[in-house]
């Protein structure tokens, strides 16, 4: 039988040992991460029983921590009740109350500093008003805003009623925010009239209306924030400005307390058949893996003031900034801008304002602004930082030592995070305390995460750097629970190819002769070259380490003879883009990774098609390498003008 592994061909040898005065001071020692794996090898169910007894403030206790007789359908802490608002604010009141809980930092340079008592008056005041436009239990509320306190405020406000929230990233179009909405049957909207990003207007109220003019029956209300201050039309009957709805409301509202698996939020993702999928998580389950991921891996502290730069509408902005932080009692940044406005040093220069200890962020915000030059972070101290992370996508080795030397001045461990909006937190990444780092690769699952890779046939890949498919092969308490409304999508999606107990991942993974992880991009990017299964990112990695590039993307198209051939795009920060400089990077990667990963073809552009967030859209990328017409929305686009550059550069 033909070896159906992926090959993995690029070697990364560089290893960087936890500093000595963080490990001093770390949350996780090498005893404690030592039991903790112990004992989740031997009692899985009850290791997380005790996390979630000792983490989360239950109104009943449960008594069941898994049951797994309706698998793939997993539920955890079924008997118990809580309330994840409750978590996140009511308990901190007595002790931190005080406490800053959100440094906002708006598109403008304004700054708001909201302590935990403000944020709690907050929340209970929008939770009120929500209840007085009857949206209650189990109702669906989308939310599509900018990236403001008032965000964190209305997801809170829904997790307190025991409403469902499902946010929509704020850059989505009219008919994406129409399909997440019909989907749903949402009830209510949340938006603002508008927000600036990169100091340009973003209509947020134009766009839910243009959704709502033609359909969503489900819509009663919209509550409006009065944010840009833009002209707006309002809908007497259905429309609502924020600051009316809560005028006179009451600055206490009582928990609704639910069952640990009552949905806490839908939110959509892509699917492969374009359409969006609603992936549904849960309460309790979904709460702890949010926090005991916030100690592990960020070794978050009292004293540490925490920085996601992700947005609300991603997972990561629900788990690292509504949702973990909270429950930790932490202080953090939250951000509505970009990176590099007014200036390519917008992000160093709020680091040393607000005295960043943990910053968290993704490798394309790196790799673009690394493409700035060291010139721009050498204008700032950096010296809060005592740790880094990434998130979003696998970090090529050039990145990473940029940012190891650059912004962590070779004193900052860097956890580079692996996980899924499927899975709610981080699955696989460092401890920072403990692991040894290398560049490129998340390293080890952490406590009761059971990570395996498997071949096409269902066998373990035991062979140092042969990859297979990345599989859980244990439910985890902090998973999606279904699509909603469709759960033969789920099974199908998540549980078609190795049984109804293997979670199957969709990424393509290697571990090393240490047992590194090593994430090789989706599978649908993986290539296969004359028999041969190679991982694009491997490729970009290897174009990104030569010094006239950038970034790069990586995808494949029908070739007569190989079966696929790999297409390169590439963003250059020097040298003249041409023949010349396409062949000697095509032989550059030969050189780094073998004649088997040479691209067949390189085409230069000033930019990468990507969403709002930063993710690189590769269908579209695959879409022109193979001469096809574009079919998909391109309105999420941040550059939507980049598609026919790309084009015109293939001709």
């Amino acid at each position: 039988m033909a070896d159906a592994s992926i090959e993995s061909v690029l070697k990364e040898d560089r290893k960087f040992d936890p500093p000595g005065h963080f490990k001093a001071r770390a949350l996780v020692d090498d005893a404690r991460l030592s039991s903790m794996h112990e004992r989740a090898g031997k009692d899985h169910a009850g290791f997380w029983a005790d996390l979630a007894r000792r983490e989360i403030d239950w109104h009943r206790p449960f008594d069941t921590a898994l049951d797994d007789s309706d698998a793939p359908f997993f539920k955890w802490f079924a008997d118990g009740e809580l309330n994840v608002a409750y978590n996140c604010l009511d308990r901190h009141l007595e002790d931190r109350g005080d406490k800053t809980a959100i440094i906002f930092e708006g598109d403008d340079g304004a700054v708001e500093h909201i302590s935990y008592r403000e944020l709690h008056a907050r929340v209970c005041m929008f939770a009120n008003a929500l209840k007085a436009r009857d949206i209650g239990l189990s109702d669906r509320v989308v939310i599509y805003m900018p990236n403001t306190p008032q965000a964190v405020v209305a997801m809170l406000a829904c997790a307190r009623i025991g409403a469902i929230h499902s946010v929509v990233f704020g850059g989505f179009s009219a008919p994406s925010l129409k399909d997440r909405i019909e989907d749903a049957q949402a009830r209510a909207v949340i938006t603002a009239d508008g927000n600036y990003r990169g100091g340009k207007l973003i209509p947020l109220k134009d766009t839910v209306d243009k959704a709502l003019a033609d359909g969503c029956e489900s819509i009663e209300t919209v509550i409006v924030l009065k944010r840009a201050g833009n002209d707006v039309s309002m809908d007497d009957g259905r429309d609502v400005w924020w600051d009316k709805a809560i005028d006179g409301q009451p600055a206490e509202c009582e928990p609704e307390w639910v069952e640990a698996e009552h949905p806490l939020f839908i939110l959509y993702t892509s699917g492969s058949t374009g359409k969006p999928k609603g992936i549904q998580h849960s309460t309790g389950g979904y709460l702890l893996g949010a926090i005991v991921t916030c100690k592990w891996v960020f070794d978050l502290q009292d004293d540490d003031v925490f920085w996601c730069t992700a947005d609300v509408g991603w997972i990561t902005g629900h788990s690292y900034i509504t949702y973990g932080p909270t429950a930790l009692g932490a202080t953090q940044v939250v951000f509505e801008g970009v990176p590099t406005y007014p200036e390519g040093d917008r992000f160093w220069k709020m680091v040393d304002d607000h005295k960043v200890s943990i910053f968290y962020t993704a490798p394309t915000a790196i790799r673009a602004l690394m493409k700035l030059g060291n010139e721009l972070p050498q204008k700032h101290e950096l010296d809060s930082l005592r740790l880094l992370g990434t998130v979003g996508e696998p970090i090529n080795p050039e990145a990473w030592m940029w940012y190891h030397r650059v912004i962590g001045h070779e004193q900052c461990p860097i956890v580079d995070t692996w996980w899924q909006t499927e899975t709610g937190a981080q699955m696989i990444a460092p401890v920072p305390g403990v692991t040894p780092t290398k560049p490129g690769s998340c390293t080890h699952a952490l406590p009761g995460i059971s990570a395996e890779i498997l071949d096409e046939e269902g066998r373990p890949v035991t062979a140092a750097d042969k990859g297979g498919n990345l599989v859980i092969s244990r439910p985890w308490p902090h998973m999606l629970r279904t699509i909603w409304g469709d759960p033969d999508r789920y099974k199908s999606t998540y549980f078609g190819k190795y049984g109804n107990q293997v979670y199957v991942v969709g990424d393509a993974a290697e571990r090393d002769e240490e047992g590194y992880f090593r994430i090789l991009g989706r599978t649908d990017d993986v290539v296969n070259i004359s028999g041969h299964r190679l991982g694009t990112m491997e490729v970009e990695s290897a174009l990104v380490a030569h010094e006239a590039v950038a970034e790069a993307a990586v995808v494949s198209r029908p070739h007569e003879v190989k079966g696929e051939a790999i297409v390169a795009f590439a963003i250059l920060k020097s040298g003249e883009p041409g023949e010349a400089l396409a062949g000697e990077l095509r032989n550059w990667v030969s050189e780094q990774l073998g004649a088997i990963a040479k691209p067949e073809e390189i085409r230069f552009a000033d930019g990468l098609p990507k969403t709002r967030s930063g993710k690189i859209m590769r269908r579209l990328l695959r879409a022109i390498a193979r001469g096809e017409q574009i079919t998909q929305d391109t309105s999420t686009l941040e550059n939507p003008q980049i598609i026919e550059q790309l084009q015109r550069a293939g001709r």
